[in-house]
């Protein structure tokens, strides 16, 4: 009986939908996976050569130059018997130990995309919930300048402004482009208000005086979070992708410092003659991708009641 319905009022049966979501979550395996490898990949990337005033336990830094590659820099990783070696991911051609930089890369990579999926999720929700709750005027005003923002093209704009930002920092390019991805979502969002509104507990709520603050975040709002939630995950992958695109054209990240983007466009000459260099970061982005891509799907099947699993 412990999934079953309550009458013990609202706050329960909140906290019961929520551990059903968990439930068909967790039983998402293609998800759970994803979601393993992710966490996996996101602690090796912060512990291994630190962050901030943390250090890390790699014994190399992304940032040592070494005047003779060892073995002409080729990868030193053993699959058997399991050996990482002095440099499992080989030396670029400055003799930077090539694990610290795609783990530096990695680092500044995640920390865009997520700045940009939680920018863009905000931003997106908020535009959206105005426009489909109060109609009018707003809705007129807000979804024009949504149409405005799509039919911008979005790489020429973020390379041109994301070149004159990028120097500065991580937090302000994962910023801006925050703002110029929330389109979809709110469109998204938007519809989901236009149809929630009308419901009969809107009505009653309206009846008995609710302010349209407490409505909108008591009532309509927490019955939008799992397609928030798909969303926001979908931005995040997409940020990876755009991230990735951004310094492979040499207008995200900018050297000294690096990310996957710019490792494959710093490496992409050696493809003939060391592939790993090129290889390597781009793995990384597939990985990540595909993982973020996977999470959301599980949390797509979990938030939707009319999927029934089977499975234990």
């Amino acid at each position: 009986m412990e999934d079953g319905p309550s009458d013990l009022g609202g706050p329960v049966a909140a906290q019961t939908e929520f551990r059903l979501v968990f439930k068909r979550f967790v039983r998402h395996k293609a998800a759970m996976i994803a979601l393993v490898v992710l966490v996996l990949i996101v602690i090796t990337a912060f512990s291994s050569i630190g962050f901030g005033p943390i250090g890390g336990w790699w014994k190399h830094k992304y940032t040592t130059f070494e005047p003779a590659l060892t073995d002409g820099g080729k990868p030193t990783l053993k699959v058997w018997p399991p050996s990482l070696g002095d440099h499992p991911f080989g030396q670029d051609s400055s003799g930077r130990d090539y694990f610290a930089m795609t783990m530096r890369g990695m680092q500044q990579s995640i920390i865009i995309a997520f700045i940009v999926g939680i920018v863009a999720t905000v931003v997106g929700t908020v535009i959206g919930a105005l426009a489909g709750y109060f109609r009018g005027w707003i809705e007129a005003v807000l979804m024009r300048m949504t149409d405005v923002i799509i039919t911008i093209p979005l790489l020429a704009v973020a390379a041109v402004v994301g070149h004159k930002v990028s120097g500065s920092s991580i937090v302000f390019l994962g910023l801006f482009l925050g703002l110029l991805t929330w389109t979809g979502l709110a469109r998204i969002v938007r519809g989901e208000f236009l149809s929630l509104r009308e419901k009969e507990f809107v009505d009653a709520a309206r009846s008995v005086g609710a302010s349209s603050r407490r409505i909108i975040f008591r009532h309509i709002l927490p019955n939008t979070i799992g397609v928030i939630t798909v969303s926001a995950t979908l931005a995040i992958s997409g940020a990876i992708l755009l991230e990735t695109a951004l310094s492979f054209l040499s207008f995200g990240v900018q050297s000294p410092d690096t990310s996957l983007g710019l490792l494959l466009e710093q490496n992409r000459q050696a493809m003939d003659v060391r592939p790993y260099l090129f290889w390597w970061p781009g793995l990384f982005i597939v990985a990540i991708s595909l993982a973020i891509n996977f999470v959301g799907d599980g949390l797509r099947d979990a938030f939707d009641p009319r999927q029934i699993r089977s499975k234990a």
